[in-house]
């Protein structure tokens, strides 16, 4: 735990501002982007602190599974179901604001707006999947 860390605080529930969305891994949390770039933008996030995306190692594959598993899961009970238009990833530091790993997850990635398809371009220098 990082008390600086603002998802590590919203993953204690000490941000009363974020709401956690229902999430079935008691070891993830899941909750809205404040700035989002799709209709459905949603983060999750591990609740044990862990560096960005370029700390991963191949120990830490299933852990994005589930990272997936759980937006995936998050999209179907906000009643979007064409898991085919959907953008799911990591943005690649420097380029990631908060330095605790989180994935995005984004639909319909068809409705990303123009600068959201900039920056959530799919295997970008800035954003991979």
């Amino acid at each position: 735990y990082d008390g600086k860390c603002v998802f590590c605080r919203i993953a204690r529930r000490e941000e009363p501002g974020t709401t956690l969305l229902p999430c079935e891994d008691e070891d993830l949390v899941c909750f809205r982007d404040i700035k989002p770039g799709a209709p459905h933008h949603y983060l999750v996030v591990p609740v044990k602190h862990m560096g960005n995306c370029k700390t991963l190692k191949t120990e830490h594959i299933p852990l994005v599974k589930r990272m997936m598993e759980v937006g995936k899961a998050i999209l179907l009970k906000n009643n979007f179901s064409d898991l085919n238009d959907v953008r799911m990833g990591f943005h690649w530091p420097p380029f990631c604001s908060i330095a605790h790993l989180h994935l995005h997850v984004l639909a319909p990635a068809s409705q990303l707006g123009f600068f959201s398809r900039l920056y959530y371009r799919l295997n970008s220098y800035w954003f991979i999947t």
